[in-house]
Parts: C-alpha cells; structure tokens; sequence
C-alpha cells in the first residue's frame, strides 16, 4: 500500500477527514444541544451541566483514549494485509471496553470527591450528581461504540460511524426537549435530562454499531468472532493505550479543573466560561478529523513499510491542518457576536463568554498543531514522550500558572479571573504544540535512519 503525492495526497486525506468530522460535529453538537436547551431552562442547570459534563470528559475521554490504541495497531495491520489479525485485536478491544467500564463508573459515582475543590452550594452538588448518574448507564455502550469508530478509521470506512452519530443525535435532540423541559407528563429533569437522553441514544448507536459489524461483508474478511481475553494483545493495547489515555485525562482535566476553579467566581462567569469551552470544542472538530484521518494513513504506510509515504503524508497533513484552523480562528473573531448570541439570551453570562471568545481564537491555532503532532506520534505507536509533554505544560505551566495569575495579584495588579486562566491555558497550548512538532520530526527521522 503506497502513499499518493501531491494533490492526490490532500484529497485522499480529505476524503477520510469530511465524514469524520460530519461524525464528530454531531457528536459535539450533543453538547452543543444540551448547552443551547439547559441555557434557556436556568443558569443553576447550566452551571451543574458544566460542571458534570467537565467530570464526564475527564472521565470518559481518558478511557477512550485507551480504547482508541486499537486505531493505529489495527490500521498497521490493514497497511500491512494482516487481515485476520485485526478481527483478534478488536475482540481484545471489547474485553477491555468491559474493564474500562467498571473504572468509569466507579469514579463518577462519587461526585463529591470531584466537586471538593469548588465552592458550589448543595443544590448545585445535587444537580452534578443526577447527571452524572445517568451517564453512568451510556459509559459501556459508549466505549463499546469506540471500538467500532477505531476499527472503521483504521480501515478507511469512517462513513459507517458518521451515518450513526447522525442518526444518535436526529434521536437526541427531541429526547432532550421532552425530559429537559417535562413534556407529554413527564417531570421536567433539567440537565439530568441531558444525561438521560444521552445514555439512550448511546444504546441505540451501540446496538446498531454492532449489527453493522456482523452483517456487512466488507468486515467478513478481518474475522470477528468470539475470543477470550488474550493477555499478549491486551498487554499490546495497554502499552500504548495507557499513556494515550494518560494524555487524554491531562488535556480534558486541563479543562475540567479550570470550570472548577471558575465555579468559584459565580453562576454567571462558569456560565459564560461553558459557552466559550464548548466553541473550543466544537472548532476543535475539524482539525481533530484531520488528524484522525492523517495518522490512520500515516499508520497503514508503516504497516506497509513505505515510510517515505508516511512523511509525505505527515507534511501535507500539517499543512492543510495550519490553513484551516486559521480560517476558522478568524470567523470566530469576527462572528462572535452572533456566535455567542445562539447560546445564551441572558446579557451577562453573554458579555463574559465575549470577554473570554479571543483566547479561543489564539487557542484554536495551538490545538490544531499538537492534535496533528501528537496523532502521528501514536500512528508511530510513540505515547509516552506526548504524555509527559502534555503533563508539563498543561497541567504545570497552564493549570498551575492559571490558578496562579487568577486568584493571586499579579505584579501589584488585581487577580485576572477567568482571563487569567484562559491566558495561561492558551500559552501552554502552544508550548505544548511546538515541543511535540519538534519530537515527532524527530521520531520520523530516526524511523527511517532505522529503515534504511
């Protein structure tokens, strides 16, 4: 399997990147709904939301990124012909969803250790905790669904999720609207449900994940069917899912503690400081799709030893990566107004998320370069240098840095709030970005020296 060039090159990249990020939008835009409709309910359901759903990441996302190792070993396999060996390492990834599942639900179900460190009062602790209890029944079908969308991008088929994303959120926006708001005689759940609606469309997808698997003949050649857990290929997934997990938990908890450290200066500014993190997210869509399909073909041309092949696509990645992160950086700059608008009619929490929408801008730019970067890395099955990295400057330079310049005088002058920590998130994302282009250069060259 040898790599394209040139323009065959970026549109072969394309190709994988639009239904990925079609996918991935009507993930986020779960968030996105659950935001905009909590948003008009009350701005205490809006803070309890942006408080378990920052749990809720820190959680399942540090899971999925363990799940999410089956993605460059099975699209190794695939560049290699390996067929029959990527239907055995995706069983062993179901085996693992199940013991990621009892570590997920065993650390959301105490919401009180997370909430320790915010000054929230006991409605709102009660809130965090219904949400959170219901998503504790999406966690299984959730990672389960992961291993469906790692298998279908290592492959090249990542129509397959899209088309089920579609369909889980065509189901999860008029569920929302009945248990949010108490219709057909139902209690009104407030962000509860949110959590609620979230666990049954997260079943469904599932449901309908699976079936696709068994009945559609292109997977017939991988040979999926029933194995026990085999610890040489457990010990594989682990190996580079752990420090993937590990850099996953590090980037969203990064996150998470910020909304935390935020709680404390309001309902209004944790408000404003959910719309803005929730444009983050979904902006980070798009180059996050690029870096999915990037390193799904970075991979299969190692798994097929055309090394070349993986630095020509590694270049055009990052390229096309940089151009349309600062196309969208600018739309939101000068959007924002009418961005921010669609979220929130309440004129205060809106002034804070515009105070706030610039360093996202400037953020954008950064998570674009080390999405890219930190993707090829694990395409190289390289996890451990991305996670110390990570550790370093978001947790040290930009979590500890922010709480610093936010709650203490900086320079005789007044702690900077919530500036304070967005400012100080953004310069560790950048640092972040440089440091991991420079490694991941580094990996590529040493893997061809070795090659050669």
């Amino acid at each position: 399997m040898t790599a394209p060039k040139g323009s065959a090159l970026v549109r072969r990249i394309a190709s994988l990147a639009w239904p990925v990020l079609i996918g991935q939008w009507a993930s986020i835009a779960f968030g996105v709904a659950d935001t905009i409709m909590v948003g008009h309910s009350s701005s205490q359901d809006l803070a309890a939301m942006a408080l378990g759903s920052s749990i809720y990441a820190s959680v399942f996302v540090g899971l999925m990124g363990v799940v999410l190792a089956l993605t460059p070993i099975i699209a190794q396999h695939y560049g290699g012909q390996r067929h029959e060996a990527i239907g055995k390492t995706y069983m062993q990834g179901l085996w693992l969803c199940l013991w990621l599942t009892l570590v997920g639900d065993v650390a959301m179900g105490f919401p009180d250790v997370w909430l320790v460190m915010s000054k929230v009062d006991p409605g709102a602790t009660t809130r965090v905790g219904d949400y959170l209890h219901a998503l504790m029944f999406a966690l299984p079908a959730a990672l389960v669904f992961r291993t469906v969308y790692a298998l279908n991008v290592a492959v090249s088929r990542p129509k397959v999720t899209m088309a089920i994303n579609l369909i889980g959120l065509a189901i999860k926006i008029p569920l929302n609207y009945v248990l949010v708001y108490g219709k057909f005689g139902l209690p009104a759940l407030g962000a509860a449900g949110c959590g609620y609606a979230t666990a049954i469309v997260m079943w469904l997808s599932c449901g309908i994940a699976l079936l696709a698997l068994s009945r559609d003949p292109f997977y017939r050649n991988f040979r999926i069917g029933f194995d026990w857990p085999r610890w040489t290929r457990q010990r594989e997934l682990l190996r580079l899912g752990i420090p993937t997990g590990l850099s996953y938990i590090v980037e969203v908890t990064s996150f998470t503690f910020m909304t935390l450290l935020v709680a404390g200066l309001g309902t209004t500014i944790t408000g404003g400081h959910q719309i803005v993190a929730n444009l983050a997210a979904l902006c980070y869509m798009l180059p996050l799709s690029l870096s999915v399909a990037t390193s799904s073909l970075v991979a299969q041309s190692i798994g097929s030893n055309d090394l070349a092949g993986a630095k020509r696509i590694t270049r055009a990645g990052l390229r096309v990566a940089l151009v349309v992160a600062l196309v969208t950086s600018s739309s939101l700059w000068f959007g924002r107004s009418a961005v921010i608008s669609i979220y929130t009619d309440d004129e205060a929490v809106r002034h804070i998320a515009l105070s706030l929408i610039g360093f996202v801008a400037i953020f954008h730019c950064f998570d674009a370069i080390q999405g890219m970067c930190g993707f090829i890395l694990r395409a190289y099955k390289h996890a451990v240098a991305p996670m110390l990295i990570y550790t370093v400057s978001l947790w040290g330079v930009g979590l500890f840095g922010g709480w610093w310049i936010a709650f203490h005088p900086v320079f005789n002058a007044a702690p900077l709030g919530a500036k304070g920590l967005w400012s100080a998130a953004t310069f560790s994302l950048g640092l972040a970005a440089f440091v991991l282009l420079f490694w991941m250069l580094r990996v590529s060259r040493r893997q061809r020296s070795a090659s050669a």
